[in-house]
């Protein structure tokens, strides 16, 4: 870990990542870089009922060295239709917010928030907005995505290797039923821009 992290926010974000190794949170997990505790990768475990169950959502959490007085950035990096993809999240947990956050808060803390956020859908700064179909298609579509990143199979094993299976198990059919629904989307899109157009 580097040496220029202070002391403070070391021994914070390490006590946060030992106690999510110990008592995990349903429907994600979090780690450090290995070459850098301030920068964190986490998975949303699509919840049931919701029209992202069945997907696997990877996101960065961007600490400042003055962490725990300071807020983190929040991203998503895996496309999920609620959040843009790549994007500083304006959150009340977020950076966005420095006067909300509370130094009490943890790391499962925050993203338990940003689960909150993603099952609402209020728009906010960095939302976006697609319907319940157009997010069943991108939580079928995450793992494939997520399988893509390096950080994401190194970080998240067992995911990865049970991604992995889940692949190798899928039929052409099934394959092709996604690249359907895709394009059916897509053309309802075009019809719909081209009305509003």
């Amino acid at each position: 870990m580097s040496s220029q992290v202070p002391t403070v926010a070391f021994q914070r974000l390490k006590k946060d990542y030992q106690r999510l190794l110990k008592e995990p949170v349903p429907y994600m997990k979090a780690a450090p870089l290995e070459t850098n505790i301030l920068e964190w990768r986490y998975i949303i475990i699509g919840a049931p009922k919701t029209p992202y169950e069945g997907g696997i959502y990877q996101g960065k959490l961007l600490f400042p060295k003055d962490f725990p007085f300071k807020p983190p950035a929040i991203l998503m990096l895996t496309p999920n239709g609620r959040f843009q993809v790549n994007t500083r999240l304006c959150l009340s947990i977020s950076d966005y917010h420095p006067d909300t956050w509370n130094p009490a808060w943890t790391v499962s803390t925050i993203i338990t928030g940003l689960m909150s956020f993603m099952n609402d859908n209020q728009p906010t700064l960095g939302s976006v907005v697609t319907s319940e179909s157009e997010r069943r298609l991108l939580a079928k579509k995450s793992k494939q995505f997520n399988m893509k990143d390096k950080t994401f199979c190194s970080l998240f094993p067992e995911e990865a290797d049970q991604i992995r299976e889940e692949i190798e198990k899928m039929n052409q059919e099934e394959l092709d039923s996604i690249k359907e629904e895709e394009t059916a989307l897509r053309n309802r899109l075009v019809h719909r821009l081209t009305l509003t157009g």
